[in-house]
């Protein structure tokens, strides 16, 4: 219950996010919950690890913002990529290709990713909630924030700040309620109710364009869902792991594969419903610090998932500016890994600077991840540390060069 409480909050930001890409917020709002409860299934019976799973966050709004509204893909393109990410990494699960990926990626490059989405989504929330607008001089400046929206979007980040700080779980819940119930007193949404049966599914489900998808431009979408779904993943299960006592003295992990093959067929199944990446949850450390050690832990947060079903109404009602902070406190948890970074080594600051500034600059995490590739191998080679970049990220950095020239 703890973990379940602590992530919850997807049900109400995710739909809210996928509606603006054009998808039946009714449809995203059920494809959320059911693609989390088959993935929390999935991790609980067979991987039998207490991680819970959903459709991330970063993802989501790279799904949006960067694939359908940036570059001009349907959404029923964006999913067909999501699915193909999905396959790719359950066949690099099955066939343990993933080992060799991840260790072949620096650690720097990683954590400046993480960075990069972090900032992105704090944008995506001022942006969302109108607390930065749109300038024609200045490219973006303050909004108006004696505005209602703006104004409840602030407390709602302080607050979260506030009940976390007092270690109270499921404060980004409570947050987004109390915004919610704010904006009702005030008439500033419409009150529809709180429980119905479940919206119809048949806007989203198997809506998939598969051809589209194929197309060599969409090669770059499809790398970066994966990129970023398959660090998200392993980093989560290093994090549970440690904090439950599963790895042994080396570091290994058991099971691995399992865990990672249950990650990858809730992407597969939550694009066939109609959502973006499904994802593990680093908020299940939460759970196991309070006890949950096995994969009951998952299996209960699913069965919690399908509870949600019947609260539609309840999650059309909260308002963009309600969420904002739930974002807002996910891109700090994102930017933590700053301090880990060498500041004084150059070829390590650059490409993070880089990543940072230019994931949000350009509103893609694809060209945030190209560019930081490319900066890195750049600022090793020109510093004669040629001889610390892998072949692997030789390749990437090659391929993100010709893509930018050519594409």
């Amino acid at each position: 219950m703890t973990t379940f409480v602590t992530m919850v909050y997807i049900v109400f930001v995710n739909p809210a996010m996928l509606a603006e890409a054009g998808i039946d917020q009714g449809a995203a709002f059920v494809a959320t919950c059911l693609a989390a409860a088959i993935g929390c299934f999935i991790m609980g019976f067979w991987a039998n690890y207490p991680i819970a799973l959903a459709p991330g966050m970063g993802l989501n709004a790279f799904f949006t913002y960067g694939v359908v509204l940036g570059m001009g893909y349907s959404w029923q393109s964006a999913l067909a990529a999501v699915f193909f990410s999905g396959i790719i990494f359950l066949l690099l699960s099955l066939f343990k290709v993933r080992e060799w990926i991840i260790n072949a990626i620096p650690l720097v490059l990683k954590r400046a990713i993480a960075t990069g989405i972090g900032a992105f989504l704090a944008l995506i929330a001022l942006k969302n909630s109108g607390i930065i607008v749109a300038s024609p001089a200045t490219l973006v400046q303050l909004g108006d924030i004696s505005q209602a929206g703006p104004l409840l979007a602030i407390i709602s980040f302080f607050f979260i700040a506030a009940l976390l700080y007092r270690d109270i779980k499921s404060g980004v819940l409570f947050s987004i309620l109390g915004v919610t119930a704010i904006a009702l007193s005030l008439g500033l949404v419409e009150y529809n109710g709180i429980v119905s049966m479940p919206p119809s599914l048949a806007p989203t489900w198997m809506e998939l364009d598969f051809a589209s998808a194929l197309e060599l431009s969409m090669l770059s979408v499809i790398f970066a869902f994966l990129f970023v779904d398959l660090f998200d993943t392993s980093g989560t299960l290093v994090a549970v792991s440690q904090k439950a006592g599963f790895s042994d003295e080396k570091g290994n992990i058991p099971r691995m594969g399992r865990a990672l093959s249950a990650d990858s067929c809730a992407t597969i199944a939550g694009a066939t419903l109609g959502t973006s990446t499904t994802t593990s949850y680093i908020e299940s450390v939460a759970g196991v610090s309070v006890g949950g050690k096995t994969g009951l832990t998952a299996v209960v947060v699913g069965l919690c998932f399908l509870l949600m079903l019947f609260f539609a109404p309840l999650a059309a009602m909260v308002p963009a500016y309600a969420t904002a902070g739930a974002i807002l406190y996910v891109a700090v948890l994102m930017l933590q890994n700053l301090k880990l970074i060498d500041w004084d080594d150059m070829t390590e600051a650059v490409p993070v600077a880089v990543v940072l500034l230019m994931t949000p600059l350009t509103f893609s995490i694809a060209h945030g991840i190209a560019l930081g590739f490319i900066a890195y191998t750049a600022v090793k080679v020109m510093c004669n540390r040629a001889d610390e970049v892998s072949i692997s990220v030789w390749i990437l950095s090659i391929l993100f060069v010709i893509k930018f020239a050519v594409l």
